[in-house]
């Protein structure tokens, strides 16, 4: 299943934020605590460079906990600092400004001795769609000064939020890459959300997405919609075995069609809104040792 979505207006983001660089201190990268590798878009280190980062593992109340212990662990040795977080709530958003001054404490004390006391510290804020930048942001600022919404795109140009006399925060559109080169990067934006559903084909994504569980997290689809025996048979298509665990799930459910055969789309879209919505439990679909170099 070959997801690709680019919108055009991705490439004058790029630009954007390449421009804006010289503007700001550090960058605050947002990622999806469920799919960290996934969710971080392969350009940004190139963009970024040397640039100081902060990493906040984004939806970590959502993602497992052994995952979000392995991941702060990985950035940290990649030299970033990191924090977890759940901007929906705002847990863990009120360790931002600390850390990011953490990052900078030596900058800061060059600016101090230069006499700048009092300098803010500027930070752009980047990350895939639909990762919670603009939540993340309105919830460090404590008032609604970003455009946030559930869907990708939402955020179309850059906006300065100031924080307090210390801390002001560039927000930036959503930024994707050209092409995702592995299928695993598609298919897990596409589990959650980053990349839009009607340009895919929900049925065929749902079958991957059931196949993922139930190697992962089989007592999570046990649990959630009684399925039982969560073993394929020798040799069996993923994509094939994912479609007998949705039609099952369907049938529990008492999904139906006219003419009694279950409804599997309408099961595959239940599927993805719970997931999305943190209803199936607490999952992590990638572990450091696995996808990252």
């Amino acid at each position: 299943m070959n997801i690709q979505w680019y919108p055009g207006h991705m490439t004058k983001t790029r630009r954007q934020i390449e421009a804006d660089l010289g503007q700001v201190d550090m960058v605050a990268e947002i990622i999806d605590a469920r799919i960290p590798i996934s969710s971080r878009n392969p350009d940004i280190d190139a963009l970024v460079g040397e640039k100081p980062r902060l990493v906040v593992l984004n939806r970590a109340d959502q993602a497992d906990p052994e995952g979000n212990r392995l991941w702060s662990k990985y950035f940290r040795e990649k030299g970033y600092a990191v924090i977890e977080t759940d901007a929906k709530t705002g847990k863990g958003v009120n360790q931002f400004s600390t850390a990011a001054k953490t990052l900078l404490k030596e900058r800061i004390q060059r600016w101090q001795a230069k006499g700048q006391v009092g300098r803010p510290v500027r930070a752009m804020v980047v990350g895939v769609p639909n990762v919670g930048k603009s939540t993340f942001i309105n919830q460090v600022a404590k008032r609604k000064s970003a455009k946030a919404g559930d869907r990708p795109g939402v955020t179309r140009g850059k906006q300065w939020v100031t924080v307090d006399q210390g801390l002001s925060l560039l927000d930036t559109p959503g930024i994707l890459w050209p092409r995702f080169e592995d299928e695993r990067v598609g298919l897990h934006l596409a589990y959650t959300g980053a990349v839009k559903d009607d340009i895919m084909d929900v049925e065929t994504l749902a079958c991957h997405l059931m196949n993922d569980l139930a190697k992962r997290y089989p007592a999570m689809l046990e649990e959630r919609y009684k399925l039982s025996d969560l073993s394929p048979a020798e040799g069996m298509d993923p994509v094939a075995y994912g479609y007998e665990l949705l039609q099952t799930a369907a049938a529990k459910r008492g999904f139906r069609i006219s003419g009694g055969d279950v409804d599997t789309e309408r099961m595959a879209r239940i599927l993805l809104d719970e997931l999305r919505g943190g209803k199936l439990g607490r999952f992590t679909l990638e572990i450091p040792q696995e996808v990252a170099q």
